[in-house]
């Protein structure tokens, strides 16, 4: 979804929203329209999840999102905490109109080719783990977050995502001045006044202002330039805001537009309710709650002048003597290991080359699969490792759990056992969750402390599926 501007303080923002302004400004869009939009902002928001294609085949009887493959409605909105399988990374929970992405890489052509993506603005990584189930597998993914706060939640959601060619950067978008001409498609999801969000967040209604739009579109604007020039010529450009403002959406993409872009056609069914926007002279989608089932959103498409190749790339030679390491990992090419803060990182020979340039560009958080830590001055299996599609169970002990086992050991507790040894794999339905150590009558836990379950008792419904 697209992500609010950065919070001012409650002092700040006011005690409540000048809905004067709001409205009438949303009036010269909708006309009396405007009046079924309030009453929806007023109702439950939708419940919606996008399932991981690799790691899990969704129950039956969930309703499909029609612009999605893998999005599913839910009735109501579970304790999605309480299933092992949501820590597994088997599906993001996730807003279903922010699920257009999908049909917005249709339009860019670029869905089945080994292209290099970068989503600038990720966390906390909807985008960028839709992203790394769409495009090819030989693709690479480089998922962007400059705020430090924000950043390792999805570090978090990528690794257990699991996919590899998947790079965690956190720059500034300024920093891409050091890759010029470098990436085949770029998606800026960006900083924004939050209207679409206004009956998820009640914070989002109370701290809008037309200031606060004034300062996002100055955001808006820095990001795009920054963006447009690290964008190969022929690439596409993917823009969207959880907004409705004009000038946060339709100018925008005027402006790059105006830098000799073209806007492309996003395919849409009527039956969607999704809206077609055509001011400013660009073709772009906009989504409103009254129309549809799901959150305000804005998106378009525009292609930069120029042909792009595919490139192709030498594979570089491994360097580290630690590659005992790679063969926890499915045989699927010579991995070449990199080494940051004691973690080696595991990246396809084909990309090395790529992600040595994007580490002298920008600071990058994680370069790759995370394979192995060092403790202890031995390496020992990362937890990302355990949540990888590329892992080779097989290498280790499997630790299968029912769902109350489950739940003790991402709750950072010991499992029972008979003379355990050595290291375990822990697995829930089949689906990897992460490490165990034998210590004979039980497994220690190696689930990570951040991640932890702090909660005791579900607050809500436990998901449908696991009931």
């Amino acid at each position: 979804m697209g992500r609010h501007a950065p919070h001012r303080s409650r002092s700040d923002a006011g005690s409540s929203t000048p809905a004067a302004d709001f409205f009438a400004r949303l009036h010269d869009q909708l006309g009396p329209e405007v009046d079924g939009l309030a009453e929806a902002l007023a109702t439950p928001p939708a419940v919606s999840i996008r399932a991981h294609p690799a790691k899990w085949g969704a129950p039956t009887g969930l309703s499909n999102i029609p612009w999605c493959t893998h999005g599913y409605y839910l009735d109501e909105r579970p304790s999605f905490t309480f299933d092992p399988l949501l820590h597994g990374g088997c599906y993001y929970v996730q807003e279903a109109s922010s699920m257009l992405l999908e049909q917005a890489v249709r339009a860019t052509g670029l869905l089945h080719e080994p292209i290099v993506a970068l989503d600038l603005c990720a966390a906390p990584g909807g985008k960028s783990t839709h992203l790394r189930s769409l495009l090819h597998s030989d693709a690479l993914v480089v998922s962007n977050e400059i705020d430090r706060r924000r950043q390792q939640v999805l570090v978090e959601n990528l690794w257990k995502w699991g996919v590899g060619n998947t790079v965690i950067t956190g720059a500034a978008p300024d920093k891409l001045q050091g890759l010029p001409g470098s990436f085949d498609l770029i998606v800026v999801d960006a900083p924004c006044s939050g209207e679409g969000m206004f009956r998820k967040d009640p914070f989002a209604r109370a701290q809008w202002s037309t200031d606060l739009v004034a300062q996002c579109c100055t955001m808006q604007r820095d990001a795009l330039d920054h963006a447009w020039r690290s964008l190969r010529p022929g690439g596409s450009l993917i823009y969207s805001t959880c907004t409705w403002e004009i000038s946060e959406n339709e100018a925008q993409v005027a402006r790059l537009v105006a830098m000799g872009g073209t806007c492309l056609s996003i395919p849409i069914d009527a039956t969607w309710g999704v809206v077609r926007s055509q001011r400013e002279g660009v073709d772009a989608l906009r989504c409103y709650p009254h129309r549809m089932r799901g959150e305000g959103f804005f998106l378009a498409v525009v292609r930069k002048e120029g042909n792009t190749t595919v490139r192709q790339e030498a594979p570089v030679p491994r360097t580290l003597e630690e590659v005992s390491v790679s063969t926890w990992l499915l045989p699927k090419c010579d991995w070449h290991l990199m080494e940051r803060d004691e973690v080696l990182h595991a990246v396809d020979p084909r990309w090395s080359g790529t992600v040595n340039r994007i580490k002298m560009a920008l600071p990058v958080l994680s370069p790759g699969i995370p394979v192995a830590e060092r403790k202890a001055g031995t390496w020992r299996p990362h937890p990302g490792l355990a949540l990888s599609t590329d892992l080779d169970p097989s290498q280790f002990t499997n630790v299968p759990v029912d769902t109350a086992s489950a739940i003790a050991y991402l709750q950072g507790h010991a499992l029972p056992a008979q003379d355990a040894d050595g290291v375990g794999l822990v697995t829930y339905q089949a689906v990897p969750l992460g490490w165990v150590q034998g210590a004979g009558r039980r497994w220690n836990n190696r689930w990570p402390a951040p991640w932890r379950i702090r909660t005791q008792q579900p607050g809500a419904p436990r998901v449908s599926w696991s009931r």
